[in-house]
């Protein structure tokens, strides 16, 4: 089954472009470490899922690429089509030339409704040509006005024109520092809606990659590609081909399918992160060796302790066993507080993928106690190594990982709401203080819903 990329915004068309080029290096290298017969199957996995064929020979990005300013898309589109290993459709793009001025309500209201027409449009054309359409995969900013403005329209036109179909969201977290002064207004009518119409959100936090770069990357002057680059790493770990059943013959068809039914039980609870180690600069990976049992063990750790990365991973924390209570006095600020769950994925790729012992993984005192354990824990495989790491894994967490931004941008949102600092701005483009509400409303209660887990 084919998934259809729609990249909105500045951000999202820059990252969905570091996300094919990572998929045709990773595709095109020659470090598969696995049979010929297996790299085969893998590489056509992945054709299908990410690319048509056209009549070039060159592999064809299955996505829209759609901004209210020119200047990325043709960037994009030309970096693209140089690279020669791959190209975005010459028809697939839409862009305008005024912009949406950091704005929610110009892009939800004003560019979304009057561009409707010729965006679904493109996708409907997009959709056509897959075979079997596996669903949406968006990538988008919330902190703009085009990719989370538009996004979030975009979104809900996507669940009316494909009501059966799986919408993932891809969102980037905002620094906390800020590069927009209502970066938070953005954040929580973006989320809220979202959270309507799409089967679930896949956040990256900005300063969490900026971390990664700097302190496992070793990068001194950290750019926005720097950034892009890892979080396609990321991206590609989870959605390039695996093995979804123990022992089975044939990559998984339908990844983001599987990926709903291993991950979002309940509609209340779809925020979903990620976590993939080993990262760490190229020239380091020929004198590093990694072992299964090892890289297990920091992954759980940094599930339990909801660490973001390797470095500073906080080892004292533990689960809760079974049946102990919860001093009431504890809160999300607590330092020790173990970072509970409702469902978990973990990818293995590379050499001796099944001989890994996951149980630590299935403890039910890391799950939630209304869901049951062996439905809560899945594994994905493949033999087939990725991006030149013998030997990775990744961590899909529907857990409280999300908890604290989502209450810091919630918090910082509603004292700017309280003082009515700029709410003039989404007024005049019909945003009204009740929108406001309603979206405080709808966030508050996922906060509740996670924090109670």
């Amino acid at each position: 089954m084919s998934i259809v990329t729609v990249q909105l915004g500045q951000c999202g068309n820059q990252i969905g472009h570091e996300v094919f080029n990572t998929i045709c290096g990773d595709v095109h290298g020659t470090h598969g470490l696995c049979s010929k017969k297996e790299n085969k199957s893998y590489h056509n996995a992945c054709k299908e899922r990410f690319f048509s064929e056209e009549d070039s020979e060159v592999p064809v990005a299955r996505a829209v690429l759609v901004d209210m300013e020119p200047k990325v898309i043709s960037q994009t589109l030309s970096t693209a089509a140089r690279s020669g290993s791959w190209k975005y459709d010459d028809g697939s793009h839409f862009c305008q030339k005024q912009g949406s001025g950091n704005n929610w309500a110009n892009g939800y209201s004003v560019h979304g409704p009057r561009h409707k027409e010729v965006i679904m449009n493109l996708v409907q054309k997009e959709a056509e040509k897959c075979d079997r359409l596996g669903g949406f995969f968006t990538i988008m900013s919330m902190a703009g006005g085009t990719g989370s403005g538009l996004g979030a329209f975009v979104t809900q036109c996507l669940r009316d024109a494909f009501p059966t179909s799986f919408i993932l969201n891809h969102v980037i977290w905002p620094y906390g520092t800020g590069e927009v002064i209502v970066q938070n207004y953005n954040s929580v009518l973006t989320l809220s809606h979202l959270y309507q119409s799409s089967d679930a959100l896949l956040a990256h936090e900005n300063d969490v990659i900026h971390k990664i770069c700097a302190q496992r990357m070793n990068i001194k002057q950290i750019s926005f590609r720097d950034v892009n680059q890892v979080i396609a790493h990321q991206l590609g770990s989870v959605f390039q081909p695996t093995y979804t059943a123990e022992g089975g013959s044939h990559y998984s068809r339908n990844p983001l399918g599987d990926l709903m039914e291993t991950l979002v039980p309940h509609p209340e609870f779809k925020m979903l992160g990620l976590r993939n180690i080993p990262q760490m600069p190229e020239n380091s990976l020929a004198y590093s060796t990694f072992s299964w049992p090892g890289l297990i063990k920091h992954l759980r750790q940094m599930l339990i302790a909801n660490a973001k990365m390797e470095e500073g991973i906080d080892w004292q924390v533990r689960p809760l066993r079974q049946g102990s209570s919860v001093p009431s006095s504890h809160s999300i600020n607590k330092p020790l507080h173990f970072n509970a769950s409702i469902a978990n994925l973990v990818i293995l790729r590379g050499k001796d993928v099944h001989s890994v012992d996951l149980g630590s993984f299935q403890d039910p005192s890391l799950y939630t106690c209304w869901l049951n354990p062996q439905d809560s824990f899945n594994a994905w495989k493949t033999p087939r190594a990725f991006n030149k790491y013998e030997k990775s894994t990744s961590l899909v967490s529907n857990s409280q990982f999300l908890l604290k931004p989502l209450d810091s941008v919630v918090g910082k949102a509603w004292n700017m709401f309280a003082s009515k600092a700029y709410i003039h701005q989404y007024t005049k483009f019909g945003i009204e203080e009740e929108d406001f509400l309603d979206s405080f409303t709808t966030l508050e209660q996922v906060i509740s819903s996670y924090t109670n887990l």
